[in-house]
């Protein structure tokens, strides 16, 4: 079994806070995951005007905007996480959600891309992505079978490696809604590698889908699930974290080739 490439999605949870993304992401190299990865949005590109404005209260003030702005990195932000990731040895990405904030995420030299759930359908911003030509993790929460098989051609006309990721966009998932049988599914439809993103609370659910096979892993990751933020309770705190990978890499050492074996010392057993 291919060793699964674990990410621990940041995503917003860092709240704006440079020193707290720094932890999360100290936090994540030590829980022993591959990867993090963090979102990026031009706001005024990905919400409308009315939207902007309307009543949201947050620690930022009192509207959508003020909200969306403080939780948002800028420039230098996001070159001090590229340093930091270097210097620990941990790698980064980011999830665009406009193709202005894809161009931005360009100038660093990350290894993968990521589409959202939410931008599956957002094509312009795919067709930016497959400039890169870089391998590409793509969400398939909310979408049918043909919007996930639309973008599968246009990956596979540029020739730009992909996978995708079962998805199920509620925060945080029931366990009862996780559908893991999917992942065989859209395997077997798209013949491709498949990974799962996962929002529910606890271990046991990504475990399943560690032993479906999957390609890659990407959970939320929090230094307090109680911090503020829609995405926390939806998120592991570090020490779940390095519990669940740690979970992941018995799994795929237990999954074996598949092949009848004895041991030796069931041979010795017989013996007896």
């Amino acid at each position: 079994m291919k060793k699964i490439y674990i990410t621990a999605e940041i995503g917003i949870n860092h709240n704006g806070d440079l020193n707290i993304g720094k932890k999360i992401i100290e936090g994540a190299k030590y829980a022993g995951a591959d990867a993090v990865k963090f979102q990026k949005r031009t706001l005024d590109d990905v919400y409308s005007k009315e939207q902007l404005n309307s009543f949201r209260e947050s620690p930022w003030g009192k509207t959508f905007k003020e909200q969306k702005e403080g939780i948002e990195f800028d420039e230098n932000d996001y070159m001090q996480i590229d340093n930091f990731c270097k210097n620990i040895g941990i790698e980064w990405y980011a999830s665009a959600w406009d193709a202005k904030s894809q161009i931005f995420l360009s100038k660093f030299n990350c290894k993968n891309n990521k589409i959202a759930s939410a931008m599956l359908t957002n094509h312009d911003l795919i067709k930016e992505i497959i400039k890169e030509k870089k391998h590409t993790f793509i969400s398939t929460g909310m979408h049918t079978m043909e919007e996930i098989g639309a973008v599968v051609d246009m990956f596979r006309e540029s020739k730009c490696s992909f996978e995708l990721l079962h998805t199920v966009s509620t925060y945080p998932m029931k366990e009862e809604d996780a559908n893991l049988k999917m992942i065989n599914t859209l395997r077997n439809k798209f013949n491709c590698n498949v990974g799962y993103s996962g929002h529910e609370n606890g271990r046991a659910v990504s475990c399943g889908a560690a032993a479906l096979g999957i390609s890659s892993l990407e959970r939320h990751i929090t230094l307090d699930r109680t911090m503020y933020g829609s995405d926390q309770a939806a998120s592991l705190e570090i020490e779940g974290f390095k519990q669940l990978v740690s979970y992941i890499r018995i799994i795929e050492k237990a999954m074996g080739s598949g092949e009848k074996i004895i041991l030796e010392e069931e041979k010795k057993l017989e013996k007896n």
